[in-house]
């Protein structure tokens, strides 16, 4: 995903053990010391061995003067919205603006529910946490009359006052992973907060992709949303966290470190060298950097660091939604042209997403071909699906394809807006092939409207509807991996010599 251009943020992640509380204060405010910009704390109010985390957090925001602090992230089911807004802009307020609210759905529901929480499903997890965020939005709105009435299914609030006001405009960042709370950040939120460890590859392009397209459909920028990324143990370096910023748009980096010299190292090292890295790229200016960090042999044009997947002209179908011989070419690349890492990894990245798309599109057919073989039946896939993501806990056979569908064209919405006009705009030799691949968007929108059907068919019928369903997905296969050889064939190399915007 492009780089959304926002300034580079440093933080670290601590865990906030009771067994040793002047400790844990102690490597916050080493944090602040070390020059890093923020300092997080998860919160895990059933967690026996753990400080209260709003109370450890009021007192490092005692002990320090500059480092914001946030949870990473707030138990929203042990804590009351309206409660909870107030808490945050009178913490706030005390500490001169350093505050900001990460925010979570909710997880481990035994333990919640021990608590005296409600347990919920992933579902209703989800509107609960929207009504919680519009409830802290009314909270904090103190220049509005009347006071605050939500009436949610989870929660309701039945005239508060409101206020106080935050003393600035407070961050609400979501941990998401799951395509509705992904898409939650896009509608409502001010930044994304996955752990890295969570994530496998593919899953910060994917669900950048949700997140943006959620934003443009609510009529916001994806820049309105911050991506910050946690991540764990030391051995991350400057050249990886500038690629993350790069390429996935991750602008703020959270290390979970316990350990005074890996925060050290982490502040004073690790971070100015990610701001000279992305700062160069930023300005065009790689050239100017070490050897150490730029490569003196430089890439040609027929090496950028990818090969475009060829088509292998294998077809399921015996249905075709386009003539493939009247695709038009783009211009033969300049042998002598170079190209900086960033740009090589601009190219790498758009077949990094399409191999994504490949292979959940061969999840599928698998499952398909399990199910007709009466090896599993629709039950049976909904749990093997389950292990195969972490996306989401409750995909059935159909959901899974719908949720691959929305995937799809996302993807196509993205570079319709803003990939595809970049491109045309500084090279117009592009157009041709431009104006085609837009073409070819439109026909697999209907094919994917085919799948849609296929998918009513499969669900009235009982899971006995696959034949529908298959002819339907043969056919998006034969389109869909035809028409991503012919793009990456086309457009890794202007990508890598104009960028992407």
């Amino acid at each position: 995903m492009p780089d959304y251009g926002h300034s580079l943020e440093f933080g670290t992640f601590i865990t906030p053990a009771a067994t040793d509380p002047d400790r844990v204060v102690a490597l916050a405010v080493l944090a602040e010391q070390a020059g890093l910009d923020l300092v997080t704390f998860q919160d895990h109010p059933y967690q026996a061995g753990f400080l209260d985390t709003w109370t450890l957090l009021s007192f490092v925001a005692a002990r320090t003067r500059n480092v914001r602090m946030s949870a990473n992230v707030i138990n929203l089911p042990l804590r009351p919205p309206a409660v909870l807004a107030r808490s945050v802009a009178s913490l706030d307020l005390l500490s001169g603006g350093r505050i900001e609210l990460g925010l979570g759905a909710g997880a481990f529901w035994d333990a919640i529910e021990a608590m005296g929480g409600e347990r919920l499903t992933a579902g209703q997890a989800v509107q609960a946490l929207e009504e919680g965020i519009e409830i802290i939005r009314q909270i904090w709105d103190a220049e509005t009359r009347g006071g605050v009435r939500v009436h949610g299914d989870f929660h309701r609030v039945s005239g508060a006052k409101r206020g106080p006001a935050p003393a600035h405009r407070v961050g609400i960042w979501l941990g998401a992973y799951k395509p509705r709370m992904l898409a939650l950040t896009g509608r409502l939120a001010d930044g994304w907060l996955p752990s890295l460890g969570y994530l496998k590859p593919g899953d910060l392009a994917s669900g950048n992709a949700i997140i943006d397209e959620a934003a443009l459909a609510a009529g916001r920028e994806p820049r309105d949303v911050r991506r910050l990324l946690n991540l764990a143990g030391p051995s991350h370096g400057a050249e990886e966290l500038a690629e993350l910023a790069l390429t996935e748009g991750i602008s703020t980096f959270i290390l979970a470190a316990d350990e005074p010299d890996v925060i050290r190292v982490f502040g004073e090292e690790v971070a100015p060298a990610v701001r000279e890295l992305v700062t160069a790229e930023r300005s065009g200016q790689a050239a100017q950097l070490s050897d150490k960090e730029t490569p003196k042999t430089p890439i040609k044009a027929t090496n950028l660091g990818v090969t475009p997947t060829p088509d292998t002209g294998v077809r399921r179908s015996t249905r075709t939604p386009w003539d493939e011989s009247t695709r038009p070419t783009g211009p033969a690349p300049d042998p002598a042209r170079t190209y900086t890492p960033h740009e090589q990894a601009s190219g790498r990245h758009l077949v990094e997403i399409h191999d994504h798309l490949r292979a959940e599109l061969a999840q599928i057919h698998d499952l398909i071909d399990q199910v007709e073989a009466g090896t599993m039946d629709v039950g049976a896939a909904r749990s093997h699906i389950n292990t195969m993501t972490m996306r989401q806990n409750n995909w059935t056979l159909g959901t899974f394809c719908e949720s691959y569908c929305r995937i799809v064209t996302t993807h196509h919405t993205i570079e319709d807006r803003s990939l595809f006009p970049h491109l045309k705009r500084n090279d117009p030799r592009l157009a041709p092939v431009i104006d085609r691949l837009e073409q070819e968007h439109h026909v697999i929108h209907d094919v994917l409207e085919g799948v849609d059907k296929a998918l009513v068919a499969l669900v009235t019928t009982d899971g006995g509807g696959t034949a529908g369903l298959r002819a339907a997905v043969d056919l998006l296969s034969d389109t869909l991996l035809s028409h991503l050889a012919y793009e990456e064939r086309e457009l890794v190399e202007p990508i890598a010599r104009l960028g992407v915007q």
